[in-house]
């Protein structure tokens, strides 16, 4: 009877640690409006694929949908990450969400209208990706205003990609349903309305992000350069943004080649296509809480190249393989490998930056995902039709493991950069 109190007590006690970013008002604010507002996300983004699908027919249009969406966020990351470091980052937030509201609004009208022409869904993609551009940094620098005890600030991460994960397995499926019921236009309309969640949170905190006008401020081109510089100089962000484009250059754009291996590898279609994200998105979640459950920063750079390891050595297994359960066991760890990778790095990083270039940093992060994996992606495509989707995953993730082992032997001089930081 002891031994399972015991048990109880220390689920418990792993359960609170778990959540306990949770106990900041701000963050419990932002983490509420942020799970209604992702799950919205995500519907749109099965809706635009499934609208330009019924409207062309053609699977490039939607990959230049998609690509139009990211580029702007790889083009425009510097200046916006510029503009997160110069001005209060709730303002911003609160603007960039606001905008994101009146395209979805603007997407809704016309499908419902039934006036939506493929250019409209272009130009409010390229919209989108302009919005975003800044929407991203800003968030991501702003946890560390939302959250008081830096200690928490891992767990704030992880729990973030938790909710985005845990989205991305809802709302595609709520999507699919009511696009067979009422069409796309309602899940547009639905993920306007999602965004007042986020905008009444952040008008709902109390919260000093930083002085409107900096005592300081040099031209533009001079806080760009200072900005890469920064990056560059010092070995632990160098470091960490080495791997980081490698991951999400060649790694990540295995989601364009998962639709080959659905059905010409393991025969299964668009279900098995389904399955396979499901797998990813399950595994993505389990490795989120296990880093949520963590209680110190120190550590995780001995994480970060693991992780990528093992998404690189996942998905070179996964090229290889054509048995149906493998295949999802594989993806199950890929899906871990992939988001304790990203969710250390942001941590890693969050921590180590200073503070007058947090917003420059991170913006430098979101490009890595919203330029890096769309260009990536477009080699992923040209591979596959030259040599194979297998041989193409084979390579890709070869290079993952190789720059996973590469940063594990810059471990050294990486940690001498960073105990000063967590002594």
């Amino acid at each position: 009877m002891g031994s399972k109190w015991e048990i109880q007590a220390k689920l418990t006690a792993n359960s609170k640690l778990i959540v306990r970013a949770l106990r900041h008002r701000n963050y419990r604010l932002f983490f509420t409006g942020q799970t209604i507002s992702m799950i919205g996300t995500w519907m749109q983004d099965i809706a635009i694929n499934w609208l330009i699908y019924e409207l062309t027919g053609s699977p490039l249009m939607i990959g230049m949908v998609n690509f139009c969406s990211k580029i702007p966020g790889f083009m425009l990351g510097p200046f916006a990450g510029l503009i997160v470091d110069r001005f209060n980052r709730r303002r911003i937030i609160i603007f960039t969400q606001t905008m994101s509201m009146l395209q979805a609004l603007t997407m809704a009208i016309l499908v419902l209208t039934g006036r939506v022409e493929v250019w409209h869904v272009m130009a409010l993609g390229t919209l989108l990706g302009c919005i975003q551009a800044f929407d991203l940094p800003a968030r991501h620098a702003f946890i560390v205003d939302m959250v008081d005890d830096r200690d928490d600030m891992n767990n704030a991460i992880a729990l973030n990609s938790i909710i985005i994960n845990t989205a991305r397995l809802v709302g595609p499926s709520v999507a699919g349903i009511l696009i067979a019921i009422v069409g796309e236009g309602i899940c547009f309309l639905l993920n306007a309305g999602s965004f007042i969640a986020v905008i009444m949170a952040l008008m709902a905190m109390k919260i000093n992000t930083g002085p409107e006008e900096p005592s300081r401020r040099w031209s533009i081109g001079h806080e760009l350069r200072e900005g890469f510089s920064y990056a560059y100089h010092f070995l632990p962000i160098r470091y960490l943004f080495f791997l980081l484009w490698i991951i999400c250059f060649l790694g990540m754009p295995y989601i364009v080649l998962m639709p080959i291996f659905a059905d010409q590898v393991l025969g299964g279609g668009s279900t098995m296509l389904g399955f396979l994200f499901s797998a990813t998105g399950l595994g993505a979640i389990c490795g989120a809480s296990f880093l949520a459950a963590r209680s110190q920063v120190a550590g995780l750079e001995n994480i970060t190249p693991a992780a990528a390891g093992l998404f690189g050595l996942a998905l070179v297994v996964f090229s290889q393989n054509t048995s149906v359960w493998l295949a999802l066991g594989i993806m199950f760890f890929a899906g871990i490998g992939m988001i304790m990778h990203s969710i250390a790095t942001n941590t890693l990083l969050q921590t180590v930056v200073d503070d007058g270039k947090r917003g420059r940093i991170m913006s430098m992060y979101s490009m890595a995902f919203q330029g890096l994996t769309p260009l990536g992606s477009l080699l992923a495509g040209f591979l596959a039709q030259q040599i194979g989707a297998p041989a193409t995953e084979c390579i890709f993730g070869s290079v993952c493991v190789i720059g996973a082992m590469v940063f594990y032997n810059c471990l050294p001089k990486m940690k001498a950069h960073m105990s000063v930081i967590y002594n």
